[in-house]
Order: structure tokens, then C-alpha cells, then sequence
């Protein structure tokens, strides 16, 4: 598209539009919002693109090259909520405010862009989901090493790591799901994030080593980042000090509420790649939505700050013993005596005071953020005094961090007014006595009414004129209002105002000098409450250090307290965790699952260990596998996090990864095939998972022929027991599958049972040792409502085909698995396949170079 902006500013624009143009011409590609008055308006492009996206009159102002331009606008007191749908569609917006008096400017009023509004810079309340972290991440690649730095703005949190390969970088992006990716245009790293939303190319000098230290050793006051212990991770120390930067354009501030910066290794928690969140439904379901998701279960929280430390937890389960104890030994606290129940009822008052202290630090935070403040600080004196008895180190550490704050509730208490506007220029902020010039200033102002009424009854009595009214408006003052028959009455000192279709207002010499002083009143009224609320800001601003700490504390209890809740209502348990390889789960059930049915759960057991370390789970469609094999995987995450399990027991050694190869899909963008995400997922399993692993697969090869998916499902196996050796529930509708428990040790067989009752079956979802019976295939699609004829039709074709396939080859036992009929060759001979078995000597075969020999000896027979 061609831009309608005009190739330079030249005399013909008007000054107000050269003084556009050039701010403008700083911002290419974001929208810029142009304060006119009680207007931002948008012109050119911006003017159309806004005009689209938010369904505003695109109008015309002045001519450009003898063409119209282009202009949009929004009134600046709503301009809150047009801003926030154009950020949700990807924009970003630039604010540029008046900063001129336009009584006093000579020429266009001087503006600045005051900020930059983006996806991931968000600290306003109307533009962010309070139940999820909105992140600003930056990549880059320097010597071998990539480097991810992260920040919250609204909260503050900052944080860095560096990994050593491609796979990491995008499984730690997947897991961040940030709202603005910053990188350079390298090839080793854009190519790989270049498809991801929000990305944004920044400069080289961006990314300069020595200018990101200096600018984070700036930021935190110090020598040197040695003391952060990143002093020598430079490629995250670059992407950390590009961010830095970028925040602080945007914001243009200092950001005084980002005071360190915390490393993250990799190593310290489980694995999770996209594939794995996305099938476990961690915090978002396969439909896109919040319901029926891990989180949505466990989530009773009582502040946002908690819900939020909820989603960063599942998506980064800990591989720390000693504060997975930890986090245990609060949980079991806050159950004994139900303390969890007082705890919640003292939380209940506190608000999202991360945010808060957020828009406090950057000088943004509005009257009602200073009240839900204020309600906090209150709040805190009962949750300290119901952690004073407390044995579990971690909730006493947090009750020290929870600070009290009686000074700041006390001045908050008697600065700001119960029930304050939602902006400072409303007035009606500062509450009565905390300021004695502000209510001196106050009472001269509201007073008016009665002075008004005062002047209205001595005037009417001295002119007779009954209908005489004294009246006010913002645009013409006070006045003195009769109609027009009785303009010939009024006496001499009354001096016309305004001339009406019906009456006449007049002013009096003693109305103006009231007006004067009323007016003058108010605005320095005004005036007074604005620097008054700055000042409480400043206050803050001082204490920010301990108070993010206490919010921080905060939310770690809110959510320990929550998982409490979850583990008294929902029958959890706590899990033995061990650096041992065992996997031991008595009776486990679906935490989602058993949340959203109305019938009994049916619980079932898994035992792995090092002799028995992977199982082959076959049954019918809808018999249970997934369930089973899902509930595993979420009762090892949840352990993780340091929660409590829904089991009868289960003792559970740390994972180092937790896969899952499941569901099918395609990628019809990136031009891959459900087949080919199949695949791609499987091999990263193969790649890296290690014998510290929970792998999950299920159905794998099923999107191509029968040969070629078993072939490629018994290799796949054979190498997860026979190489790799992780624990692996491996789920398929290959029976053949199940001679490799008799083949290679540490395997083993069950099944989800199921009975067939005249042509129809019942599902039993009990897990029982061996392999299964049959597939029930037939009586799963009638189940599914396809048409009887379909069902007797391929009835006839099955027996057809078992019939063909027994006479070509060996059937399992146990299996009514329809086999493909071997193609016979006519020009083929039985000496062929005898030359071939002459030549093989059993004894030195793999298990894997046996399959690979009985498929070149069924192609020849």
C-alpha cells in the first residue's frame, strides 16, 4: 500500500501539520494519537488504518499536494478504550500530549510524545488481563549461546537465561508466550521466531555488549552484574539490555520499579515443549478457552497476583527437591485446623498491588489504584498475625516479607477519599482536613450555590422582576437571566452577556468579581489536588522496594493457600518425592476429568520403575488410554510444583522431561502434513528424551499404510526401551505391539477394558495387566451414530479380510486387527525367500534389524 504521508514537509503545510509531520516521522510504523484540544486526532495513513480497525468517521482536514488529508479522532477522555482495542490488534500507539499553554504559545502549542503504548509494555488496568502475565521478551544469539531476557512491565519482574540450542529457544519462547518478541535481523535467530506474532526487529547497537551493561548497571545502581551472577552470560545480557532500552523509550521513564534481575537456569525445572502444554490443557483448553483446564481446577485464589503465579508455576515445574518439601510443608500448615479458610477470608481485602505499584513507580497509577492500596495495607496486620504460629519455614519466611505498613495505610487512609473518581482532573481525590489550603480553596469554590441563591433573592427584590434567575455554565460564566420582555427593565448597572432566542443575560460588576474569584477558586483547587496526589505518589515511590517484596510474598501465600483449598475439597494427597526412578501412583484420577463429570471416577494405578519402565497400553476407542495416560502426566507435573495429588497414594521420582506425542493435527501454514507433525513430534521425543523422562505416545504411525506405521511404531518403541529407557506409556491400536513385552525386558502390557453385550459395548475404564482382547472398532463407530447398513457392510468386509489375511499369514491370538493382504507376486519363487533366510544368522540381530528383515521378507512373499 502506498502511503499518503507527503515525501517532505514543505511551506505549504500549516505549522501545525510540519509539527505533525516531524513527530510523526520519528514513528513510521505505529499510530500516532495528536492531542488537539479535548481531541487526539489521526491523519494520513494512521487516519485510515484507525479508522478500519475501530469503526470511526475518517473526515478530511486541509489539502496536501492539492489532495485532501485524511483525519480521524477520538475524544481524549475515551481515548483509553480506543487505544486498548488497537493494542489487542497488534498496534502500537504513540501518545502525544500538549505541553504548551495555548493562551501563552505563539504559533502550533508545543506537544512531546509523553509515551508509546505496545502489546508488551502494557501497565494500564483497562488494557491488561489480570489473570495472565503480559511479557516483553528479547532474543539473541552470540557465540553458541542464546540469550532470552523477560520482562513484566506491570509487575516489574525481570529475569534472563541462556540456552545452547535452537530447540531450547523456542520451547522457553513457547512457554513465555510473550506479547512482543524483540530480536535482531541475524540469521541464526530470525528465521527461527520470525512466524511468531509480535515480533520486532531492533537495531544492531540495540544489542551491544558493553552498552547493555553499562545500561543495566545504570539501571540497578551497581558496579557490575557479578552480584546478579550474569556478569559473564553476555548473550542474555545483551537481549536483557535491549529490552531495557526499548522499555524505556516507550515509557519514557526511568522505570524505578525494575530493582534486579533474577537468572533463570534451565536445568532447574521440567521440560515442557509446545506440544506437551497444549495436550495437557495446562491453562488453556485444545479450543483456545479457559475452561476445563488444569488451572481453571486448581485455581481459588484470592488476588490476581496469585492466579497469575499459578499459570508461571505450571508452566515452569520445579526439579528442586528441597523446595518442593517446602512448598509441601506450607500446604500441610494450611490444612491443619482448616487455616485456609481464615487465611482466604484476610486475603480477600488485598488487590492486585504487583500492578499497582507498577503504575505507582511509573507515575501512572490512578485514585482507585491508591484506594485498593490503601484496603491492602489494612488487610496486612490480620495475615501476619495468622502466620505468627505457623511451623513450615517457607510460610514463616513469607510472613517476614509480608512487611507492615502503618504509616502508609494511615496516610492513605487520610489523604484519599472513600470513594474516589477513576481520574485525578474529576478533582474530589484528596479527602476533607489533609490539606488545609485544599478545603480553604474548596469551601470558597462550593460555597457559589448559596451566594447564588443570596444574589438571586436581593435582585428580584430590588428590581421586582419575579422571574429573575442567576444561573452558570462553563462557556459564558455566571449571569443574570430575563426574558426579553423585561429587557427594558433592567436597571443601569446590568451589562448584556448573551443575547438568547427568548432572553437576555446580563452581568453585574459585583457578579463578575465573584465569578473572578469563584472560578480562580476552583481551578487553583484543581491545581492544589493534582500536586497533593503527586506528592502521595513520591511517598510510595520511596517504600517501593519493600512494598513489591510484600506483594510478591503475597501472592506466593495466596496461592499456597489455594492449593490447600483444592487438596481438602478435591481428596488430594500428598506425594513422596524422591531422586529415585519410580513412578508410583495408587489409584490416580483425572484432576480435570473427575472435576467435570457427574458419574464416579474410575482411579487407576501406574507402577515404573527400573525393571518395568515402559507399558504398552491397548483398548478400545474411548475406552479410556488418553485419560489414563494425561491423568499420569498431570499428577507428575502437578508433584512439581510442590502440590498436593489426586491419588490414593503415589510416590514420584523427579522428571527431568515430560513429553507428549498425541491427537493429531496439521500445520497447513508451515506446509506440514498431520502426518509430518506426527513425525516431527516424535523425533523430537527420540532426540531428547533421557532415562529421567515421562514420555507419552499415542497412536503413533496411524497416518500412513499398516506396514509402514507399524514398522514405524515398533521402532519407535523398541528404541524408547531398548536405548533411551524412559518411563513411556505407549498407546496403540497395533496388538502387534504387545510382543515386544515378551521380546525386550523392562516392558510390559495393559489394557482399558470394555464388554460387548448383543453387538454393543460399555466401557469399564479400569486398567488391567495385559494386552487386550480386541478393538471394538465396529461397535465404537455404531456408538458414533454411523448408519447400519455402513456397520453390517463393514462387518462382511472384515471377515472377508481376516479370512484373506490368514491365509497369507499368522495372525495374533489376541487380535481381530485387520492386516493388509500380502500382494502376491506370480513371478516371485520360494527360493528367494529360502536364499534370504540362509544367509541371516539370528543370534547377530537387533531387535530393530529383525523387523526391518521380516518386512523385506514379506515384500517377497
Amino acid at each position: 500500500m502506498t502511503s499518503s504521508l507527503p515525501a517532505s514537509i514543505s511551506d505549504n503545510h500549516t505549522p501545525m501539520m510540519k509539527q505533525y509531520l516531524r513527530i510523526k516521522a520519528e514513528h513510521p510504523h505505529q499510530i500516532l494519537f495528536y492531542r488537539m484540544g479535548d481531541f487526539y486526532e489521526l491523519f494520513y495513513d494512521d487516519a485510515k488504518r484507525a479508522s478500519a480497525l475501530l469503526d470511526i468517521s475518517l473526515t478530511a482536514r486541509g489539502k496536501s499536494d492539492g489532495q485532501p488529508i485524511p483525519m480521524a479522532g477520538v475524544p481524549y477522555h475515551a481515548a483509553e478504550g480506543y487505544i486498548a482495542r488497537l493494542v489487542r490488534q497488534g498496534e502500537s500507539v504513540v501518545i502525544c500530549e500538549q505541553v504548551g499553554d495555548p493562551a501563552t504559545s505563539k504559533g502550533p502549542v508545543d506537544r512531546q510524545v509523553a509515551r508509546i503504548v505496545t502489546p508488551g509494555t502494557l501497565t494500564d488496568e483497562a488494557f491488561l488481563d489480570e489473570s495472565r502475565d503480559n511479557l516483553l521478551v528479547a532474543a539473541y544469539f552470540q557465540n553458541t549461546r542464546y540469550g532470552i531476557a523477560l520482562l513484566d512491565l506491570s509487575s516489574g519482574r525481570f529475569s534472563l537465561l541462556e540456552l545452547d540450542s535452537e530447540e531450547g529457544l523456542l520451547s522457553e519462547i513457547e512457554r513465555l508466550q510473550p506479547a512482543e518478541l524483540l530480536c535482531s535481523d541475524s540469521p541464526s535467530i530470525f528465521p527461527l521466531i520470525q512466524s511468531r506474532k509480535g515480533v520486532r526487529i531492533q537495531p544492531p547497537w540495540y544489542f551491544d555488549n558493553e552498552t547493555c551493561q553499562k545500561l543495566l548497571c545504570d539501571q540497578f545502581k551497581v558496579k557490575d552484574l557479578s552480584g546478579f551472577g550474569c556478569q559473564d552470560m553476555h548473550a542474555g545480557i545483551a537481549a536483557a539490555g535491549c529490552l531495557l532500552q526499548y522499555a524505556r523509550d516507550t515509557q519514557r521513564s526511568q522505570l524505578p520499579h525494575i530493582r534486579r534481575i533474577q537468572i533463570e537456569q534451565r536445568n532447574e525445572a521440567v521440560q515442557l515443549d509446545g506440544a506437551t502444554r497444549k495436550n495437557l490443557e495446562l491453562d488453556q483448553n485444545l479450543q483456545g478457552g479457559r475452561e476445563n483446564t488444569l488451572a481453571a481446577v486448581l485455581d481459588t485464589t484470592c488476588t490476581a497476583m496469585g492466579s497469575r503465579l499459578l499459570k508461571r508455576w505450571l508452566h515452569r515445574p520445579l526439579r528442586d527437591l528441597a523446595r518442593l518439601k517446602s512448598r509441601q510443608d506450607a500446604i500441610r500448615w494450611c490444612l491443619e485446623d482448616l487455616h485456609f479458610e481464615a487465611i482466604s477470608e484476610a486475603l480477600k481485602p488485598i488487590g492486585d498491588t504487583e500492578r499497582i505499584l507498577s503504575r505507582v513507580a511509573l507515575g501512572s497509577a490512578r485514585p482507585r489504584d491508591l484506594e485498593r492500596l490503601r484496603h491492602s495495607l489494612q488487610a496486612l496486620p490480620l495475615v501476619q498475625r495468622l502466620l505468627q504460629k505457623t511451623d513450615a519455614p517457607l510460610l514463616q519466611d513469607l510472613a517476614e516479607q509480608i512487611s507492615d505498613f502503618p504509616d502508609l495505610a494511615t496516610l492513605l487512609s487520610q489523604a484519599v477519599t472513600d470513594a474516589p473518581p477513576v481520574v485525578i482532573r474529576d478533582g474530589g481525590v484528596i479527602a476533607e482536613g489533609y490539606d488545609a489550603e485544599l478545603d480553604e480553596l474548596r469551601a470558597l469554590s462550593e460555597n457559589a450555590g448559596g451566594y447564588l441563591l443570596e444574589l438571586e433573592q436581593r435582585e428580584r427584590e430590588r428590581t421586582g422582576l419575579a422571574t429573575l434567575k442567576v444561573g452558570y455554565n462553563r462557556v459564558h460564566g455566571y449571569y443574570i437571566e430575563l426574558s426579553r420582555n423585561q429587557a427594558a427593565q433592567v436597571p443601569a448597572d446590568y451589562i448584556r452577556r448573551q443575547t438568547l432566542k427568548n432572553a437576555e443575560r446580563y452581568i453585574t460588576p459585583e457578579l463578575k468579581a465573584f465569578e473572578d474569584k469563584a472560578l480562580s477558586a476552583k481551578g487553583r483547587a484543581l491545581a492544589r489536588e493534582k500536586e497533593l496526589y503527586e506528592g502521595l505518589l513520591t511517598l510510595l515511590q520511596q517504600q517501593l522496594g519493600p512494598l513489591q517484596l510484600s506483594a510478591s510474598a503475597l501472592a506466593e501465600l495466596d496461592l499456597l493457600n489455594s492449593l490447600a483449598d483444592r487438596a481438602y475439597h478435591l481428596n488430594y494427597v500428598a506425594p513422596q518425592l524422591s531422586e529415585d526412578r519410580i513412578l508410583s501412583i495408587s489409584e490416580g484420577r483425572h484432576p480435570v476429568v473427575e472435576s467435570t463429570t457427574s458419574s464416579p471416577f474410575v482411579a487407576n494405578s501406574i507402577n515404573l520403575h527400573d525393571t518395568r519402565h515402559m507399558l504398552i497400553i491397548t483398548g478400545p476407542n474411548m475406552g479410556g488410554k488418553s485419560t489414563y495416560m494425561r491423568q499420569t502426566a498431570l499428577i507428575v507435573l502437578m508433584a512439581h510444583i510442590g502440590s498436593y495429588v489426586p491419588a490414593h497414594s503415589a510416590e514420584i521420582g523427579l522428571v527431568d522431561r515430560i513429553f507428549t506425542r498425541m491427537g493429531s493435527s496439521d500445520d497447513l501454514a508451515g506446509g506440514r502434513s498431520t502426518f509430518m507433525v506426527e513425525m516431527n513430534e516424535t523425533a523430537n521425543i527420540l532426540h531428547n528424551a533421557t532415562v529421567r523422562s515421562l514420555v507419552l505416545m499415542d497412536e503413533v504411525g496411524r497416518g500412513t499404510s499398516t506396514f509402514d506405521g507399524l514398522s514405524l511404531a515398533w521402532s519407535c518403541a523398541e528404541y524408547l526401551a531398548y536405548r533411551t529407557k524412559a518411563f513411556v506409556l505407549f498407546a496403540t491400536h497395533y496388538f502387534e505391539l504387545t510382543l515386544l513385552a515378551e521380546q525386550l525386558s523392562g516392558v510390559a502390557n495393559i489394557h482399558l477394558t470394555a464388554i460387548e453385550h448383543q453387538d454393543r459395548i460399555v466401557f469399564m475404564h479400569e486398567v488391567k495387566e495385559g494386552a487386550a482382547s480386541q478393538s471394538y472398532g465396529l461397535q465404537v463407530a455404531q456408538l458414533a451414530g454411523v448408519p447400519t447398513s455402513v456397520i453390517e457392510s463393514a462387518r462382511l468386509k472384515l471377515h472377508q479380510l481376516e479370512i484373506e489375511s490368514k491365509s497369507h499369514q499368522a495372525a495374533p491370538q489376541t487380535s481381530t486387527k485387520v492386516h493388509e493382504p500380502c500382494q502376491v507376486d506370480l513371478f516371485s519363487t520360494k527360493s528367494q525367500v529360502e536364499e534370504k533366510l540362509a544367509e541371516i544368522n539370528p543370534n547377530n540381530l537387533t531387535p530393530i534389524e529383525a523387523l526391518v528383515l521380516l518386512n523385506e521378507l514379506k515384500k517377497l512373499c
